[in-house]
């Protein structure tokens, strides 16, 4: 059945979703702030700053009016960055953000508030449906059409069958999950464990250093997790590990280019000017640093993490303080 989805957002993983969603058969909006790069879609047909190899549907429509954007949408895909969320939410009437089910596609934690997305939209909307999707998924493979399994996480199982075959395809599988909580936050702190890697990486270390970053990382997710609520499960799968490794170990990881740059000396303010786009694991740091602290979980890679973005602390002294902690048995 088709169906009226309007996405919010028009960077790089919108593009690949709204692409995806019009070959389906959908009526596919995107709303964008931006008039300069609206107007360029919509004639040109190439999203040129963020997927430049992709062509765009023709029946594809682009808006800067987000009111007109969602009053008819019976969908609202939320495809913009985090901290951009709650903003974003109350440009909205309250009549065109109620009653709707909301897809949230982004990855990170609310700076300041510590909120997750569906907090944000609990907070700024009326009888939603919430899904969150996550997985480990590239916006210029998903835009390529290569293979991609990704997790769509609801309370409602019924919806969360429905969403998952509204974007199903021969190279996006997708599979349910009720646990919308832990999909949530293995989507968002996996991005804090890709900077570390970068950072290695910048630095010059080797396959070890990362292999054991990555693996003490998903420890460092499922403790938090476990702390606000989440299944243990939840990390073993596409939302947790799936997703870490994807965002640890390829050079089209804005957070691991990101990383990469702050070890080889740049400043975490340069590094995002370099970067070029939004690098949700800084600011998701400073906020799974606070949550730690107020739930008195230990995680010493998001300490070391916020030391070096808040503090500008050295990265090589700060890896040899992670080494020469206190002698510990492998555990959770």
């Amino acid at each position: 059945m088709k169906r009226n989805i309007t996405l919010l957002g028009g960077g790089s993983w919108g593009t690949a979703l709204a692409k995806l969603l019009s070959e389906k058969g959908h009526n596919i909006t995107v709303w964008l702030r931006d008039e300069e790069q609206c107007k360029k879609l919509k004639t040109e047909r190439i999203n040129e700053k963020y997927l430049p190899k992709i062509k765009i549907p023709e029946n594809i429509l682009f808006t800067l009016d987000i009111n007109e954007a969602a009053k008819d949408a019976e969908i609202l895909l939320i495809v913009a960055s985090t901290q951009a969320v709650r903003g974003i939410l109350k440009e909205i009437k309250d009549q065109y953000k109620s009653n709707k089910i909301i897809i949230n596609a982004s990855k990170g934690i609310e700076k300041g508030t510590m909120c997750l997305v569906s907090q944000i939209v609990k907070e700024e909307s009326n009888n939603c449906i919430y899904a969150v999707l996550s997985g480990p998924s590239h916006a210029e493979e998903v835009g390529l059409g290569m293979p991609t399994a990704i997790t769509i996480a609801c309370s409602n199982k019924t919806v969360a069958e429905e969403i998952q075959d509204i974007f199903m395809t021969s190279y996006f599988r997708v599979y349910t999950n009720d646990d919308v909580l832990g999909v949530e936050l293995g989507g968002a702190l996996k991005n804090i464990i890709a900077l570390g890697a970068g950072i290695s990486d910048g630095l010059g270390y080797g396959d070890n250093a990362k292999a054991a970053l990555i693996n003490r990382g998903i420890v460092e997710i499922a403790r938090l997790g476990l702390a606000m609520g989440a299944s243990i499960h939840t990390f073993y799968g596409l939302s947790g590990i799936g997703d870490l490794i994807v965002t640890c170990t390829s050079k089209l990881s804005r957070n691991w280019n990101a990383g990469h740059l702050i070890g080889q000396g740049l400043t975490k303010d340069e590094a995002i000017t370099k970067v070029g786009m939004v690098v949700e694991g800084i600011p998701t740091s400073y906020a799974a640093y606070e949550l730690s602290k107020k739930l008195n979980v230990e995680m010493p890679i998001v300490n070391a993490m916020y030391e070096v973005l808040e503090h500008n602390a050295d990265v090589r002294e700060t890896v040899k303080k992670l080494m020469l902690r206190d002698k510990k048995e492998e555990k959770l």
